[in-house]
């Protein structure tokens, strides 16, 4: 089986996994954290060396206070009780994402994660929050554009290593495969820049039911994939004849 040096996922289908069993939307967040800690696990053994995850986006804030305050709660609940075991592990946290208007507590607990485990080399965990692509872009080309204003770069000197160096994603790889639950088809404002030549999976089940078993299909799948980056690939005439 091959193996992606970087799978990227969007969670999603929590709240529709609780409604279809008749509980709360902070149930199927709960579930949606447990599915998190398998596919963290499961990313490990299998020696993925980048899982990113889509814990959080921009818009999440738009969705009604109480259910922000669960997923917040969640995000804390998270980090306080896995923190020690994703070090043990030897897992690097890495977050991507606008922080600057986040309450104290919560960068004070983004910045204690990446703290504590940036030696670490077994599996770096990507997590967004507070993220959307559109923004990190934005923000990028404001960063490129000061330093051409202020005579650091020339216009003209501006490559496509320049705007992947300013995104939140600098020293990240591309993601290889990019993984998304719940049936929807869409990236829904994750990774646009760098999804550029990603393969793309959609998966019919909600995220609480995304199993290690369901990853590890999802990733022979990938495996039978042509990448051509834009490219040609080679075939044997003897064999594509056949």
């Amino acid at each position: 089986m091959t193996t992606p040096a970087h799978v990227a996922i969007i969670m999603d289908g929590n709240g529709r996994w609780a409604k279809a069993r008749g509980l709360p939307r902070l149930a199927g967040h709960r579930a949606g954290v447990e599915a998190l800690r398998q596919a963290v696990r499961t990313a490990s053994d299998l020696g993925i060396g980048w899982l990113t995850v889509y814990a959080f986006s921009s818009e999440n804030w738009s969705r009604p206070q109480s259910e922000v305050s669960d997923l917040l709660g969640l995000l804390k609940l998270f980090i306080r009780r896995d923190l020690a075991e994703l070090h043990r592990a030897g897992v690097r946290v890495r977050v991507i994402g606008q922080r600057d208007d986040l309450q104290a507590d919560i960068r004070m607990l983004l910045e204690e994660a990446e703290t504590l485990t940036i030696a670490n080399r077994a599996l770096n965990l990507v997590i967004a929050f507070n993220y959307g692509s559109r923004d990190e872009i934005v923000r990028a080309v404001r960063r490129i554009a000061a330093d051409v204003a202020d005579g650091r770069l020339s216009a003209s000197a501006v490559t496509l290593q320049t705007v992947s160096a300013a995104l939140d994603t600098s020293g990240i790889p591309d993601p290889d495969l990019v993984i998304r639950t719940s049936g929807e088809m869409r990236l829904s404002n994750f990774l646009l820049w760098q999804a550029a030549y990603s393969e793309l999976a959609f998966l019919p089940c909600y995220w609480p039911d995304f199993t290690p078993e369901l990853f590890k299909d999802t990733l022979r799948q990938f495996g039978t994939r042509e990448r051509r980056f834009g490219g040609l690939v080679e075939r044997d005439p003897v064999s594509s004849s056949a």
